[in-house]
């Protein structure tokens, strides 16, 4: 009986892998070179859009990898419950906040899958509203485009083996990489 309360707890790899994505959006360079607003809203942008370059990497693999993309999607969840519930959201408002928050990680996800299959300014002016907070697109939103170019580049040349050994290998956030709209 007491099994209904408890949480499903993810697997060791995708709570390292996880882990990964989480460490990754939590670089102080975001925050300071690519000037992503330090406050709730931005960090969850942060930790969903890396969410997002993992699952977007998983999806067109094979059925196990969807799998795994699926468990990464139900860790984010796990972890903006846990989040929300730690914050002092009571337990009546909360189902509503994660359906706000599934919302918002699947209408992001469409807007980055048509970004990236459009080009660099479609990409630049998703991140610079959703991320960024702020229209029309800037140097900050290119940068943080030719990041998420990188990251996808990378993230497609890791082996599914290393993802499932927890490794999500990101490039550094750099404010010198590239300013210029590829």
């Amino acid at each position: 009986m007491f099994s209904l309360f408890r949480r499903h707890q993810p697997q060791p790899t995708i709570e390292r892998l996880y882990g990964a994505i989480v460490a990754q959006a939590r670089r102080p360079a975001f925050y300071t070179d690519f000037t992503v607003p330090d406050t709730i809203e931005g960090r969850f942008e942060l930790l969903l859009l890396h969410t997002f370059l993992v699952c977007h990497r998983l999806k067109g693999e094979s059925e196990e990898a969807r799998a795994v993309s699926q468990e990464v999607f139900d860790a984010f969840l796990d972890d903006m419950d846990r989040t929300l519930r730690e914050m002092g959201v009571g337990d009546l408002t909360v189902p509503k906040r994660m359906k706000k928050i599934g919302q918002a990680f699947y209408g992001r996800t469409a807007a980055y899958d048509a970004a990236l299959a459009e080009g660099a300014d479609a990409l630049t002016l998703a991140l610079a509203r959703n991320v960024l907070e702020r229209e029309p697109a800037d140097a900050e939103a290119a940068m943080l485009a030719a990041y998420v170019r990188e990251s996808v580049t990378k993230l497609s040349a890791t082996p599914f083996a290393d993802l499932m050994r927890g490794e999500a290998l990101f490039p550094i956030p750099d404010s010198n990489q590239d300013r210029v709209h590829a």
